[in-house]
């Protein structure tokens, strides 16, 4: 622990130099457990860059990270773009958005049992990608620190849409039809 993990060389935005951006989604609930265990990151050194998140409905004081409720798509995108480590939810928009921006994503699960859920089905998802090697997890009673470091030497498996294809499948039906 308190290993600095340089992942890939550091961007620029907004003036600022960023390693690691966090969502939490858009989701009513608060989901503060992945913040405590980034903030846990920062103070024992194994985060050291820039963090910057976007927290939704999730108050949380730091001075460590950038926090913005919400962010507009177009910073967004350039955060998702420029960033070398994305630390997410569990939604499937943002861990599809991180994989067709060919980022090295760590997924956490918001759960029923923390009231930052309905259900656990965000288990289920981050479950999936990370056996088929899209993502690493970051599940409850594991280390972040530990799951950063593995990070660095992670090879996602890389993303390919199936878009096309369920497009021939609505074109064929359209046309027969």
């Amino acid at each position: 622990m308190g290993k600095h993990v340089g992942i890939i060389s550091k961007c620029r935005i907004w003036g600022v130099d960023i390693l690691i951006l966090v969502t939490l989604g858009t989701q009513d609930k608060q989901f503060d457990r992945l913040l405590r265990a980034v903030q846990k990151a920062i103070t024992d050194g194994t985060i050291k860059d820039k963090v910057v998140v976007q927290a939704g409905y999730t108050k949380f004081n730091s001075t460590d990270m950038e926090i913005f409720d919400l962010i507009d798509r177009e910073k967004f995108s350039q955060l998702i773009g420029e960033c070398d480590l994305l630390i997410t939810h569990g939604g499937v928009g943002s861990i599809l958005t991180g994989l067709k921006n060919n980022k090295k994503i760590i997924a956490c699960s918001r759960l029923a049992k923390y009231q930052e859920h309905i259900n656990d089905h965000q288990r289920q998802i981050v479950d999936k990608f990370f056996q088929e090697g899209y993502l690493l997890k970051y599940d409850e009673g594991d280390d972040l620190s530990q799951v950063i470091v593995k990070s660095s030497e992670f090879i996602p498996k890389p993303f390919k849409s199936n878009n096309a294809h369920f497009i021939n499948i609505i074109e064929k039906f359209i046309d027969e039809n």
